[in-house]
């Protein structure tokens, strides 16, 4: 195609933009609402799988021995542990280690335990990783059937809840993006009918002049592509905006900072501005097409 036809099929989509200004507005504010949603749920949807995987990265057993177990006991089990196939990593933490890290995490209250280093009454335990965070609940059944294990804790029922979450979060997503992206490309297609329907004498002197359907055709979809690309541009800024402030207001606040763990604005608006972008135009491609093919009869 020569740049000067091009140039002729852009000018014609932009002019038919305006011959039908209210219907083009409802298609442009249809894409606008469809995307806007779909970019909300874009970016939860990712927020919860970057916490998702944060979590998982963390998710461990905690192996309790018997008070009575002795190092040869200890030892066993260790290695039993490790002949586990699903076993990523086995640390030992001595119960000295255990009650440091036990009054570390107490904070300012860990005064209230001074003294017990001497007859300390935690166990010696074990850190055990999976390599994948969904075999945590299989090995720990194993691992406590070990002889001198007296305890074991483990977090697999958050990171199932996690996983629930981002399921649902998916599944209503693509709901409402369906319901919406059919009524967007509803509207697209029926304002581009319009202009068919309001040029069709003109087409018809065009067709008797030579012009191809595809030279016809060619401005309808230059101008459901506009539509479109204008209906993602909107959601895309307005999510920006409303996830730098939103960051802004969690960063602002050390309790949030440490309760919500968001992905940062960089390179997150670029991952979904592509998204909004490519399927505004495809929403709007799509819409033109199927206008031309059932209404343009030439």
């Amino acid at each position: 195609m020569k740049i000067r036809t091009l140039g002729r099929h852009v000018r014609e989509g932009v002019k038919n933009l305006g011959r039908n200004g209210w219907m083009s507005f409802a298609s442009i504010s249809a894409v606008t609402i469809t995307l806007f949603i779909l970019g909300v749920f874009l970016v939860l949807a990712m927020n919860v799988n970057y916490f998702t995987q944060s979590v998982e990265k963390q998710v461990e057993i905690r192996v309790f021995m018997d008070l009575l177990a002795t190092k040869e006991n200890i030892t066993q089990v260790e290695n039993n542990i490790k002949k586990l196939p699903q076993v990523e990593s086995v640390s030992f933490i001595p119960k000295d280690e255990g009650l440091k890290q036990f009054k570390e995490s107490l904070g300012e209250k860990a005064y209230l335990f001074e003294g017990l280093e001497e007859s300390n009454p935690l166990p010696d335990a074990f850190k055990v990783k999976t390599k994948q965070p969904q075999d945590t609940a299989t090995v720990a059944a194993q691992i406590k059937n070990f002889q001198y294990v007296k305890s074991l804790t483990y977090g697999e029922g958050t990171v199932d809840k996690l996983f629930s979450l981002t399921e649902a979060v998916r599944n209503v997503g693509i709901v409402f993006i369906i319901g919406l992206g059919f009524t967007a490309m509803f509207l697209i297609a029926n304002t581009i009918k319009l202009t068919i329907v309001a040029r069709r004498r003109e087409i018809e002197i065009m067709k008797l002049v030579g012009a191809t359907n595809w030279f016809i055709r060619w401005p309808f979809f230059v101008e459901g592509l506009l539509m479109g690309v204008a209906g993602a541009l909107i959601p895309t800024i307005m999510l920006t905006v409303g996830y730098y402030y939103l960051l802004d207001a969690i960063h602002s606040s050390f309790e949030a900072s440490q309760l919500f763990k968001l992905l940062p604005l960089f390179p997150l608006v670029y991952q979904v501005a592509l998204a909004l972008l490519a399927i505004g135009a495809f929403i709007g491609i799509w819409g033109s097409l199927v206008s031309v093919r059932r209404f343009l009869r030439v």
